[in-house]
Parts: C-alpha cells; structure tokens; sequence
C-alpha cells in the first residue's frame, strides 16, 4: 500500500459531500442535467458582484510593478488594513492591520489557527452538527475532537453540555454560526454566556480555552437579523472565514484569520499565527486575488434571492411534513429524517433523483443536509419529486 494506514482510513471516514456529488455525475450522465436535483455542495451558482469584475478589469489593464512578487507571509498591508477596518465597522472596538493573517481560505485559517495553539493530545470541542473536516483539521496538529451538542429542538448552543465537557485538556471550541449544515445564527447572549461560562472555567481548571468562529457565511443573514461580532462577545476568540459565499469566490481560496485585541497574549498568538501560515506551506494567500478583494470589503452577492430560495424550499418541505427548523442564514436546510436511518433516506431520495447529504456525515444521524444556493428553477423543477418521496415514507397524507 502505497499511502499510509492513517490516511486510508480517514478515505474511508471522508466527506459524503463529495461521495453524493460524485453520484451525481452518474446521475446526470444517465438521465440529463435537467431532469437531476442535486442539493448536495455548497457551491454559490451565483456570480461575483459586478465589483469583482471591475475591480479585476482594473487590475488587469493597469498592472503594477512588482505585483506577483514575494510578499510578507501575513498578506499585504492595505489587505489586512482593509479587512480590519471592514471587522471594526461592524464591531465595537478596533481591529488593526497587525490582528489579520491573509490565508487561503476558510480551511487555510483554521488550519493555522490549530497549528498555532494546539499541543499534542489537546482537546478541541465541536458542536454537533458540524462541518465534517473539523475533526480532520485538528487531527491534522496533533488534537483530538469533543463532539457536544446543540440543542435537539433548535440547534442552539447548549452551555450545559458544553460545561460537562470541558476539561483541563480543553483547548478551543470552534462555533460556527450562521452554522452549516442547520443555518441557525448564535444570539449575542449565548455568545456572552459562553464567555462567562469559559472565564469561570478558566478560574477552575487553570488553562485558557479559546473560541475560533468560523465565519464564512456571517454576510448571509436573512429576515432582518444580523450575526453577532465575537470579539464584542468573547474576549479570548478568533474569527476565521473566507470570501467563498459572500463573494460567490469558493474556487479562489481567499480568506483571513483574525485575533480579537482584547485576547490573552494576542502579539505572541499573531506571531505563531504567521509562523503557522508559512511553514504549513500555503506561504501567502494569493497575491492577485488579495488586490482585489482589498476594495471589495463592503460588497457582497444579492442576499435577497437567497432568502427568496430558503423562503420557497422552505415552505414546499414543511407543506409536505417534513421537520425542519427554519434556518436564519447560510443557504442550508436540515430537515429531520422521516424514517429513523438517514442514509437509506437519502438512497430513497436517489429513486427520485434528488441528492442530499446523510446527517451522519455532518456528525449527527437522523437528519439530512439541502444545499439551496442553486437555481431557484432547479427547486421549483424538483418539486414533484419531493411530493413522490414524501408520499412513499408517509408524509403528505
């Protein structure tokens, strides 16, 4: 065998994301694009805003110097300006230029955020459900994951499980909030209340637990809400995100990392920070795509048709009867399995030809993940599919 034990068996544990887009193709190839529903990856099938493209017209017609040189490994300086003035805007403190690291991606941050604070065998909570390579990525240095749950009525953070778990190996949580696969947003109070839950514990146990929000959906928030800033809630917290959905970028991988001013030896976590970024061998994040999304900070794809498909799938799944709590941003559902074993639910599902993702996949069974951001003609088409499937596991009578 050619690669090594443990990385055959994480194969084996993978994504069933790309296990059920996979299928797709196979589907698509069989019966045609059109007549296939595939609510499988979260993958924007909107464009950039019209910005983008300016902004990259202007680049290419007026280059400058230099421009595809080495750089510092934490991005260039009016980047990570940019980015901290656009953190500032919707917080109430000031981020500076030297709380950001450019990264690629969301995944690139997350990565150096563990890389920079884990010690081998230390443990990092993660809320279930969750994005499935979490535990990857802190496998990845050394750690070792704390699943805990959400709330079962409301996928909301429940303090007292999350109390129960802690212990004095605990080093971070991630949150991730609006959260994929549920779409719900984590109120300021939790938020606060997660603080002083961790600053008690603090006090307890002697080891400093940090919070890293995961942030790459924190622009698509729906029905007037908006997503809390964690450095107004939690003192000890790092934001990671990219520029994947809010500007409808995935397949640049450009994202940052940033370090609440108000954190514990934040100077010393910076410069483990841009160490991490370096040696993990992404370097730098991209130098043409940090120029462009220098001016972009304030932009964003059109939330409302967003909206407009959680509104519309929405209410087409719970006119059938499936159990489904609404979710407040992102651009995914996670309804409740009709029948008790979610993966031979979504086999079902590929009678009909919609593909959906298993909740097991997501770290709790029973449940199964819709991805929306596709065309809205795709959900309408699908429609008469779904009332097929509801009629054949009993709901809709």
């Amino acid at each position: 065998m050619a690669i090594s034990n443990k990385i055959q068996t994480c194969i084996t544990q993978s994504s069933w994301i790309r296990k059920m887009f996979e299928q797709g193709a196979q589907l698509r190839a069989k019966f045609g694009d059109e007549n296939v529903y595939d609510f499988t990856i979260g993958n924007p099938s909107v464009e950039p805003p019209k910005a983008f493209h300016n902004a990259l017209k202007e680049l290419a017609d007026n280059p400058q110097p230099g421009m595809h040189r080495y750089m510092s490994n934490a991005g260039y300086d009016d980047t990570r300006a940019a980015v901290a003035e656009a953190i500032s805007s919707r917080c109430n403190q000031t981020v500076e230029a030297a709380q950001i690291v450019m990264t690629c991606g969301a995944g690139g941050a997350l990565n150096v955020v563990l890389k920079t604070l884990l010690n081998p065998g230390e443990e990092v909570i993660i809320l279930t459900p969750f994005f499935v390579e979490y535990k990857f990525y802190i496998d990845n240095h050394g750690g070792t994951s704390t699943m805990v749950p959400t709330l079962s009525d409301s996928f909301q953070i429940d303090l007292a499980a999350i109390e129960q778990a802690i212990t004095k190996n605990t080093k971070a949580i991630i949150v991730n909030s609006p959260n994929n696969p549920t779409g719900v947003i984590y109120p300021a109070e939790d938020l606060k209340a997660l603080d002083a839950l961790l600053k008690r514990k603090e006090q307890e146990l002697g080891n400093q637990v940090y919070v890293i929000s995961d942030e790459p959906y924190a622009r698509l928030a729906y029905d007037g809400m908006d997503v809390p800033c964690i450095f107004d809630c939690i003192d000890n917290s790092v934001i990671v995100t990219s520029h994947s959905k809010d500007l409808a970028l995935p397949g640049e991988r450009i994202g940052y990392l940033a370090a609440n001013p108000a954190m514990v030896g934040v100077d010393s976590f910076m410069e483990g920070a841009i160490f991490s970024n370096r040696v993990l061998g992404f370097v730098n994040a991209p130098a043409l795509i940090q120029r462009l999304i220098t001016p972009l900070q304030h932009e964003s794809v059109d939330i409302g048709a967003y909206e407009e498909k959680r509104d519309l799938f929405y209410t087409i799944l719970t006119d059938l009867g499936f159990e489904v709590v609404k979710p407040h941003g992102g651009f995914y559902l996670f309804p409740k399995s009709p029948i008790e074993d979610d993966v031979a639910f979504i086999e079902m599902a590929q009678k009909y030809n919609i593909l959906l993702v298993p909740g097991m996949g997501f770290g709790l069974p029973g449940y199964f993940r819709i991805a929306y951001c596709i065309d809205k003609e795709i959900i309408e088409r699908s429609i008469p599919a779904w009332g097929k499937l509801a009629s054949e596991v009993g709901l809709g009578k």
